[in-house]
């Protein structure tokens, strides 16, 4: 009798690891940043119709200050922690994706930096994305588990190009605020960021339609019959 008949079974190497309440965190916090759109709106309304006022009293002021202030710090609070838990979902969904591809474009480094570098942050990621989708998408057909069809890239190109806008009207936002020295600088910027707001809507309700379907079908990937890859490059760690 061999001595291979005692080894213990070998466990698959591609076992996807868990990424579905990553999924339903990442939603549940774009839910709230979508309700602080909402509220962030109707607070830069009242503050417009402030400042277009013929008269500007300091108790008014002082309010609507108040107010700004509180909605801002809690907006971008939740802003961050959303942010934070989306890059943890999408790093992990390309992690299992290494599992069941051996030739993905990019490493699991680079899923979470391209977030932050300049200029890079408005391509890179949605290639990314891009190739989440049609990669995890030609799979799941080839193996009779979903048409690729469920997973669109038209769904993925409309909210990167909100995103970019966002992210684009955000910055001149930001600029303004550096030199809001006059009511007219202060009412301009202030409409900006109604606009912002209003982008925000849709652009929170296409992301959590990009997590979900394509949680929809990460769960479907296990399915796949592990089966042994000659590879060219080890497989992605995830930190």
């Amino acid at each position: 009798m061999t001595d291979t008949a005692f080894s213990e079974p070998t466990e698959p190497q591609d076992i996807l690891r868990p990424n579905a309440q990553r999924a339903k965190n990442a939603i549940t916090l774009l839910w709230i940043v979508l309700i602080l759109d909402v509220i962030s709106f109707f607070s830069d309304y009242l503050q417009y119709a402030l400042l277009s006022a013929p008269e500007l009293s300091e108790e008014a002021a002082e309010a609507n200050d108040t107010r700004q202030q509180i909605i801002g710090i809690v907006y971008l609070i939740c802003y961050i922690v959303s942010v934070v838990t989306f890059i943890k979902w999408f790093r992990r969904a390309y992690y299992n994706l290494s599992l069941k591809d051996d030739y993905l474009s990019y490493s699991n480094k680079d899923v979470a930096i391209s977030w932050f570098l300049p200029i890079i942050c408005l391509y890179k990621p949605y290639q990314i994305m891009k190739e989440l989708y049609r990669k995890t998408g030609h799979l799941l057909e080839d193996h009779g588990l979903m048409p690729k069809e469920k997973l669109s890239l038209a769904l993925v190109n409309i909210w990167w190009i909100l995103w970019v806008i966002s992210s684009i009207l955000g910055h001149i936002s930001f600029r303004l605020s550096m030199k809001s020295d006059t009511i007219n600088d202060m009412l301009t910027n202030t409409a900006l960021t109604m606009i912002i707001s209003l982008v925000g809507i849709p652009l929170a309700l296409l992301a959590i339609q990009v997590i979900r379907r394509y949680a929809q079908a990460e769960a479907l990937l296990n399915q796949i019959p592990y089966e042994s890859k000659q590879s060219d490059h080890d497989v992605l760690p995830e930190g």
